[in-house]
């Protein structure tokens, strides 16, 4: 496990130091104002995962797991597994130290959930049970299903990717959610089971971002959105154009515009700037 140094500024702001197994520093990083709707697609890629998000205030990482001779790899392809961190390494130790005592905050004084979306590559079965076991040993900071209800943490682990339906229905104790598709709209899954709905942007749109969103669009936008929100579900797009430029700029103002909980980036700063600028 590498350790963190939690801190206050001078200024108020949290300064994380990332400390080396020697306890030299290696890096620092302040988190970020944090921002509702920021999503870090395929946040490992990032020079410092988890902790590049945090310092531009993103509250939702993606993480791609492999299940490899009974470790869990992140990568996003499995030939990229050989020396590649552990969920363990990158995500959950790092969140382990960065955490409020109590287990229920990441960003001080933020009451909002952070979301640790696990996208599982490997067989769904096996690999869900791994990363539960992972997730239990964390149990102080990571929200669970018990007892018939929802326990709030700091942490909010999404299965994506390989979901195992049945065995997760099955399990009476549950340390992570399931994220659904536009098909599982309508078939009534609890929201405490399925929280989020998680959708390719081009399986149900067409307009990338150039000119003004169709009319019709619009609306389907606005009711798809609006109909995951009535059910208790958040809602996140993947393939949506992450290019920089002013087509980007106006697919987001949509999105944002129609209340789509997690807005789908690579571009931390670009988002961050984005979301951090009045609504127009």
């Amino acid at each position: 496990m590498t350790p963190f140094l939690r801190t206050l500024t001078a200024t108020g702001a949290v300064a994380v130091s990332l400390l080396a197994p020697q306890a030299a520093v290696a890096a620092e990083a302040e988190l970020g104002e944090p921002l509702a709707q920021a999503h870090a697609h395929n946040d490992y890629e990032h020079e410092r995962p988890l902790l590049d998000a945090l310092e531009h205030g993103f509250t939702s990482v993606e993480a791609d797991v492999w299940l490899v001779d009974g470790e869990l790899r992140v990568a996003h392809d499995s030939w990229e597994l050989a020396g590649a961190p552990t969920l363990e390494e990158a995500y959950l130790d790092p969140l382990a130290e960065l955490v409020s005592p109590d287990g229920k905050q990441l960003y001080p004084g933020y009451d909002g959930d952070f979301q640790l979306l696990i996208d599982l590559k490997s067989a769904g079965p096996q690999t869900w049970a791994a990363v539960e076991e992972e997730l239990a040993e964390h149990r102080k900071f990571i929200t669970r299903y018990q007892d018939g209800k929802v326990k709030d943490r700091a942490v909010e682990a999404v299965i994506s990717g390989n979901r195992p339906l049945a065995d997760m229905q099955a399990a009476e104790t549950r340390y992570s959610f399931y994220d659904g598709r536009s098909t599982d709209l309508g078939s009534g899954l609890d929201p405490e089971f399925m929280p989020l709905v998680s959708e390719n942007w081009t399986k149900l749109f067409t307009w990338q971002g150039v000119g003004q969103i169709p009319a019709a669009e619009r609306e389907r936008l606005h009711e798809y959105v609006a109909q995951a929100h009535e059910a208790g579900y958040r809602v996140r797009f993947w393939a949506t154009n992450d290019i920089a430029g002013q087509a980007r700029e106006n697919l987001w103002s949509e999105l944002r515009a129609a209340g789509v909980d997690h807005i789908n980036t690579d571009d931390l700063e670009g988002l961050e700037k984005f979301l951090s600028a009045p609504a127009h």
